[in-house]
Order: structure tokens, then C-alpha cells, then sequence
């Protein structure tokens, strides 16, 4: 067989390995030793294994893994997200659908913590959905708000898909993370948009709940103000280069111990659950990275990035339709298989095909993610869809169906950064400036 048929039975080798219950990670480490084993010789294949695990695990730069899972877990044992939830209820839970819309103001500040989206559902299932069926909440906006409400969680940095992206091309974490802002936000806008219009027509579907006086709204904001301290100084010190994005995991890790001890939030206990839990997602995460690594080099080998590359810009098509049909490959891909799975495999063949139509690196990891936020939650591999079912016992019928119109809004934010670029390139753009 010739190198390019090497590499597409390797391709097929890893989907067939991951349908069968292997890790993906695994699969692409085995698949990518045995084929550059095949196509250089097995001393190389053994070099190229020991070298690039080695590398993985003991690269300084992927120890901002670790440091923004740890942080996320030490934020949800302290019991953070409840307090911005509480927060969020006491401004707007009086308005027709503001439980809801405090779900999403409360899983856009805790993923500005966490950067995990199915962590950010399971925390909102567990807090959200039993105040919304107190009020009477309709379970399918309820449990659909949740759902899609924990994709925030992966897009506000830190985002640990960002992190990732970021160490597949090489691009500046710290851009990824300043440039994901508007269209977060902008995203968090138009669920609480599409929550009030719906509860505007259908009223019994968010029903109001009680006022809260001022005192109580301003006595709320105390369990806030420091989490947006936590955001500022490890953000903010990261965009203005005041240090590395290791360095900010440092740091946020630290300033979330400290304050949550000296809050008394957080036990021996939970702290220690914290660690362990921290470690094993992120061997999880790195393992997945160094799988990676070694079927990148593999299809390296087969130069099939570089004939995809070429077969895609020498479509008689416009540069939008074939990035779009990329996009759409994203979306599909990750519907089988776990979206940062699929990114992580996916990438290594069609970033080369990206760079060569001229699209901007930062603003495709962007526009790419709110793909990925789209997969998280439709069939067949909806993962924060089945956390919230797991949660709560709903049918997984009602879950899509709450999902459904919070489409819109991802969607209308891709379609917005496919027009406007600079949603996403300003912000980089002007710190890079300074």
C-alpha cells in the first residue's frame, strides 16, 4: 500500500477502535505507532511513541491544564456557582423567566471559573432545576436551559477547548482566551432574549417569583465580587502580559484556595475530592493530547494533510462555502464522537487547509467552538444533554425539545462572526496594540 492508503486504513482503524469502546486517545496512540512503525520502521515507531509521550507529559506549557481543571474544581466544592446563582435570582428572579435567565448570568461567571461545559451543566441541574420546579418552572425550558446554559462554560475563558486548540496550532492561549469574550457574552445576551420572548408568549413556562428587596440584591453581590476579582487579575494579568498562561493558572488556583478558606467554603475534604478529580480529567485531557501528537505525526508520514489541503482550495468554491462546509464536518463529527475528541483528531488534517485559504487562526478556534457548543447538546452525542438527564430523570425527549430554541442563539453567533470577523479579533487586536 502506498502512504496515503496507510494513513486512510489508519483513519478507519481509529473509528472502528473508538466504536468499540477504546478511548479515542489510545486508539490514536496505537493506530500512529503502528502506522509509522509500517510506513519508517519499528525502532522509529518506538522512538516516535517514548519522544512524544515523553514530551506531552513533561511540557511546562500543558501544565496550564491541570491548573485551570484544579481551579474549576475548587470553585464548584466551594460552592461558587450557587452563590452567582443566588446572586443573578435576587436581581432579575421576579421577571417571567428569570429563574432561567439567572441560570445563564450564573453559568457565564462560573465558567469564567470552571472553562468546563458539562461541569457547568451538572452544577445548574443540581442547583437551577429544583428552584425553577418550585415556581412551576415547564421542565422543558428548565432542563433545555441548563443544557445548553453549561456550553458557556467551555466558551468564557478559561476554556480548557481553547487550551487545547490553543497547543494543536500553536497559537497564543492568551488570544484565544481575550477573543472569546464578545461572542460569549454575546451569546449569554441572546438566551436571555430568546428565555424572555418565549415567556412573554407562553407566561406558564417561566412563571415570575418573588421580589428581592435592594438590601438583599447588594448583600448578594458580596459571594460575586471576588469571583470577578479572581477573573480580572488572572485574565487581565495574562492579556497585558503581566504573566504566562501557566502562570495565570497559578494564580487563579491559588486565589480560589485562599479565598474559599478564608470564607470557610471549602473542607479538607473537598479540597483533597478537588485534587483528585482535577488529576484524573486532566490525564484524561493530556493523554488525549498525546494521542494526538503521535497520529499528527503519523499523518505526517501519509502526507494527507497536505493533500486535503490541496483538494479543498482547488474546489471551484469560494473560500466561505468550503470554510463552511469545514464548519459543518465539525458539527456532524462531533455528533458521533466527543466533540474535544473529534476537535483534537479532526484539526491536525484540516488546519493547513484553513491557514491556506486565508482565515485567521484565532477566529477560526472561535467560530470552531461555538460548533463544538452546537454539538454538545444535539443527537446523538449530546453530553451535557445526557448530565442533565442523569441529573434529574427527564426524558431525553424533553431535555432536546428545551434545547431546540436555544439554537438560535449559537447559530445566529456563528452566522455574526462568519460576517464579522472582528466580534472576535477586536479585543486581541487591541491589547496586542498596547
Amino acid at each position: 500500500m502506498n502512504e496515503v492508503m496507510v494513513g486512510i486504513v489508519g483513519l478507519v482503524v481509529v473509528l472502528a477502535f473508538f466504536l468499540t469502546g477504546i478511548e479515542l486517545a489510545f486508539a490514536m496512540a496505537l493506530v500512529g505507532f503502528w502506522g509509522f512503525s509500517y510506513l519508517v520502521s519499528v525502532e522509529a515507531g518506538l522512538d516516535l511513541l517514548a519522544k512524544d509521550l515523553f514530551n506531552v507529559f513533561s511540557s511546562y506549557g500543558f501544565t496550564v491544564v491541570p491548573l485551570f481543571i484544579l481551579m474549576g474544581q475548587t470553585a464548584y466544592h466551594a460552592g461558587i456557582a450557587r452563590r452567582l446563582y443566588n446572586t443573578a435570582y435576587k436581581f432579575i428572579g421576579h421577571i417571567p423567566g428569570g429563574l432561567a435567565m439567572a441560570t445563564v448570568g450564573g453559568a457565564t461567571a462560573f465558567g469564567a471559573i470552571t472553562g468546563s461545559s458539562s461541569a457547568t451543566a451538572a452544577t445548574f441541574a443540581s442547583i437551577a432545576i429544583p428552584e425553577m420546579n418550585q415556581y412551576k418552572y415547564d421542565s422543558k425550558l428548565s432542563a433545555g436551559i441548563c443544557a445548553v446554559g453549561g456550553t458557556l462554560g467551555s466558551l468564557i475563558p478559561p476554556s480548557v477547548v481553547l487550551i487545547v486548540y490553543g497547543m494543536i496550532t500553536e497559537q497564543s492561549i492568551g488570544k484565544l482566551f481575550t477573543a472569546s469574550i464578545i461572542p460569549g457574552l454575546m451569546i449569554a445576551s441572546l438566551f436571555i432574549m430568546i428565555i424572555y420572548t418565549m415567556c412573554k408568549i407562553d407566561p406558564k413556562l417561566g412563571p415570575a417569583g418573588q421580589v428581592s428587596s435592594w438590601k438583599e440584591r447588594l448583600r448578594s453581590l458580596s459571594g460575586v465580587c471576588w469571583v470577578l476579582l479572581v477573573f480580572i487579575i488572572m485574565i487581565g494579568g495574562m492579556i497585558m502580559g503581566a504573566f504566562t498562561p501557566t502562570e495565570a493558572g497559578s494564580v487563579g488556583c491559588a486565589l480560589v484556595l485562599l479565598l474559599s478558606m478564608a470564607q470557610r467554603d471549602i473542607t479538607f475534604k473537598a479540597f483533597a475530592q478537588s485534587i483528585i478529580e482535577s488529576m484524573t480529567l486532566a490525564c484524561m485531557t493530556l493523554m488525549l493530547i498525546a494521542g494526538s501528537t503521535i497520529f499528527g505525526h503519523f499523518l505526517m508520514v501519509t502526507k494527507i494533510p497536505m493533500y486535503v489541503t490541496d483538494w479543498l482550495v482547488q474546489l471551484p468554491l469560494g473560500p466561505s462555502v468550503i470554510m463552511f462546509l469545514i464548519l459543518i464536518l465539525y458539527l456532524v463529527g462531533g455528533s458521533f464522537i466527543d466533540d474535544l475528541a473529534f476537535m483534537v483528531l479532526a484539526t491536525p488534517i484540516l488546519y493547513p487547509a484553513v491557514l491556506k485559504l486565508g482565515y485567521d487562526p484565532i477566529w477560526f478556534g472561535i467560530i470552531l467552538h461555538i460548533f463544538v457548543m452546537i454539538g454538545i447538546v444535539i443527537p446523538p452525542m449530546a453530553l451535557n444533554v445526557f448530565v442533565v438527564k442523569n441529573l434529574t430523570g427527564l426524558p431525553f425527549g424533553l431535555i432536546y425539545r428545551g434545547v431546540y430554541p436555544f439554537l438560535i442563539g449559537l447559530i445566529g453567533v456563528a452566522i455574526l462572526l462568519f460576517l464579522f470577523p472582528q466580534f472576535a479579533l477586536w479585543l486581541p487586536s487591541v491589547f496586542a496594540a498596547r
